[in-house]
């Protein structure tokens, strides 16, 4: 090895016998703290305001050893989500009454399910997610994913949910007021498997807030 990298023998073991420099136990070190500054500011900070925020926590770090560990190890900030609006009420069709009134406690699966519709970033660009998920086991029980937020959307999802837990009649089936959960395919679909639709309050997430949350 020392022939082929055009070094003396004597250096080689001089080298391998020295103990870690000041140098890179000052590396080692900004590694640490990039890496758990990164993760304290939610992956949202760049190399600019992570090294101010190390700045301001008293460690001595320069920007361009920032930028120099960011880059060796792949740190990178999230993207930002763009807000989208996924809820209309602002519309004539066909509602539920708000029976259900926050009143979140099922007492047994398949019981009461909340569904809603979100958004997502995945590396086709944005999509559209509706869940439907149960309030005694917490658990997303059926979902669908589209480019587009349309009524075909929330039926699939419901659907899905119904193909794969086969509910009783009378299952308390609550969303938003969305124009999606008001449309006629969506309510027959409750209606042939004799569920009972329930709506929020016109403006009130609060109402959905178990779906909300996911």
């Amino acid at each position: 090895m020392c022939r082929v990298l055009r070094v003396k023998p004597s250096s080689y073991y001089d080298w391998i016998s020295r103990d870690i420099s000041d140098q890179q136990i000052h590396r080692n070190q900004s590694e640490l703290l990039v890496k758990a500054a990164h993760s304290e500011t939610k992956e949202r900070y760049g190399v600019d305001r992570l090294h101010a925020h190390l700045s301001e926590q008293g460690h001595n770090i320069s920007l361009y050893m920032v930028r120099s560990i960011k880059e060796e190890h792949g740190i990178k900030c999230r993207r930002h989500k763009r807000f989208k609006v996924a809820t209309d009420s602002n519309h004539n069709k066909l509602i539920y009454p708000n029976v259900l009134d926050q009143q979140f406690d099922a007492s047994r699966p398949n019981e009461s399910w909340v569904s809603d519709i979100t958004y997502i970033w995945t590396s086709e660009g944005w999509l559209y997610l509706a869940g439907v998920k149960d309030l005694y086991t917490k658990e997303l029980v059926g979902y669908a994913i589209n480019k587009r937020m349309t009524a075909d959307l929330v039926c699939r999802a419901l659907n899905m949910t119904i193909k794969n837990k086969r509910p009783s009649q009378g299952l308390i089936m609550h969303s938003d007021r969305g124009s999606q959960y008001c449309n006629n395919a969506y309510h027959k679909i409750i209606k042939q498997h004799q569920l009972t639709g329930l709506m929020s309050g016109k403006g009130n997430c609060v109402d959905n807030a178990p779906i909300e949350s996911f």
